[in-house]
């Protein structure tokens, strides 16, 4: 399938049946190993110089770059590059789930973490559950409200902070510098278990922890050892930084084969179907680490409570026929975008090549940073997407990322909170 422009309509966009040319599509750089000094540095400075060019839309737009390099993390790298009209995260998630097997039983499909369903209410009960069904519902509404309110305020004027985070107007046109760091996922579920948390909630709160050591770092000299009191904080008072994170609208089709599915129902839907909530994100430093954890928990679970997400969905979907694109883009105010995927449990291979990492990431957001986070058999891989100009020293963000969890980890050990079952 490729888009082009309808005549007949004004030249609106329309997917129309193609044949695809691979040699189009595939590419297979043939470098001069003797003049790679570092394989690693080599593979992210080619994922960069991707990030300055666009696809083509005079073809279907997407194509396969196969390094046969040997890096620190895998023995080769395969770089798909896909234009965002033809599916999100989930939707390309989906798809390349259904094209992998395990390592275990080659003939299997990966399995998904199992997401927790609601037990449905029951409509007996006495005067006291009803009433607080009622409330529920009307807080839910109420949420709404306010966070849709809050969203067109954001649009029309409300900016976040001027950090050494926040990329300028037009960011969204300039190259990124795109890493990664992979972290244990057994680390994360035994701050979740501790916590009584979801993963989400420790991972924005191991980001809130990040992100307030690098602008402590930015703004003055931190204590020496990454300290946290409150007296050391170099750290402006009431910083405005929120992040655009992404909801999923769709089932996870992950655990089932997508072109089998597609065939036997109508209600499959892939392309493009996620709203976007505006996540507010605490930056201070904290003398217990736990306490970031907590606030994330605590503005997660207001989240839940609340129809943002459809209702931003349908509003994006009604400025970009109406006003055009730029107004159906998403926000440019906050100061990052936030993406949370689970992947597969178990270890993978992709038609026959044993997968070592997943690392999905965008290019061409209207933020100068952007956060991916990704699970993987045992493991989790944060991916940074940065305009240099604005974040000149990712690998410093990953490291205190990784340092973030860390301290966090051992909060909760010191505090013997730890359950010795992490799964």
């Amino acid at each position: 399938m490729e888009q082009v422009a309808d005549e007949k309509n004004g030249g609106q966009l329309q997917w129309v049946r193609t044949e695809v040319d691979l040699d189009n599509h595939v590419k297979v750089p043939s470098p001069d190993l003797n003049q790679v000094e570092s394989a690693d540095m080599y593979v992210e400075d080619y994922v960069s110089n991707l990030s300055r060019t666009k696809i083509s839309m005079s073809i279907p737009m997407w194509d396969l770059h196969l390094l046969n390099i040997r890096t620190s993390k895998a023995e080769s790298v395969g770089i798909l590059r896909v234009h965002h009209s033809i599916g999100d995260g989930v939707s390309l998630m989906s798809l390349f789930m259904s094209c992998s097997r395990k390592v275990s039983d080659p003939d299997a499909l990966p399995t998904l973490p199992a997401s927790k369903k609601q037990k449905p209410c029951s409509s007996s009960g006495g005067f006291l559950q009803r009433f607080i069904r009622l409330f529920s519902v009307l807080l839910i509404y109420w949420n709404t409200l306010v966070d849709v309110v809050m969203f067109l305020i954001t649009i029309l004027f409300l900016d976040d902070t001027k950090t050494p985070l926040k990329g300028p107007s037009g960011v969204g046109s300039t190259p990124r510098r795109i890493v990664h760091r992979i972290v244990s996922l057994d680390d994360i579920k035994l701050v979740k278990n501790a916590m009584n948390a979801t993963i989400n909630d420790v991972m924005v709160g191991v980001t809130q922890a990040a992100l307030s050591r690098y602008l402590n770092r930015k703004y003055g000299k931190s204590k020496k050892g990454g300290g946290g009191a409150a007296g050391n904080s170099n750290l402006p008072k009431n910083i405005r930084l929120r992040a655009t994170s992404f909801v999923n609208l769709r089932p996870y089709l992950g655990n089932e084969d997508i072109s089998e599915t597609m065939k036997s129902s109508s209600d499959v839907k892939l392309g493009n179907l996620i709203g976007y909530v505006l996540f507010p994100f605490t930056i201070a430093l904290r003398e217990d680490a736990l306490d970031y954890v907590r606030s994330a928990k605590a503005t997660g679970k207001r989240k839940k409570a609340t129809l943002e997400a459809i209702y931003t969905y349908f509003m994006a979907k009604t400025f970009n026929k109406f006003f055009g694109a730029k107004w159906g883009s998403f926000p440019t105010q906050t100061t990052l975008w936030f993406s949370n995927v689970p992947g597969p449990q178990e270890e993978i291979t992709f038609f026959g090549h044993q997968v070592a990492y997943i690392a999905p990431t965008c290019y061409g957001q209207p933020n100068a940073l952007m956060i991916h986070v990704v699970s993987y058999a045992n493991k989790i891989n944060i991916i940074l997407s940065v305009d240099e100009g604005i974040v000149p020293n990712p690998h410093q963000l990953c490291d205190d990322l990784e340092e973030s969890l860390k301290l966090i980890k051992d909060a909760v050990i010191y505090k013997g909170l730890a359950d010795c079952n992490v799964y």
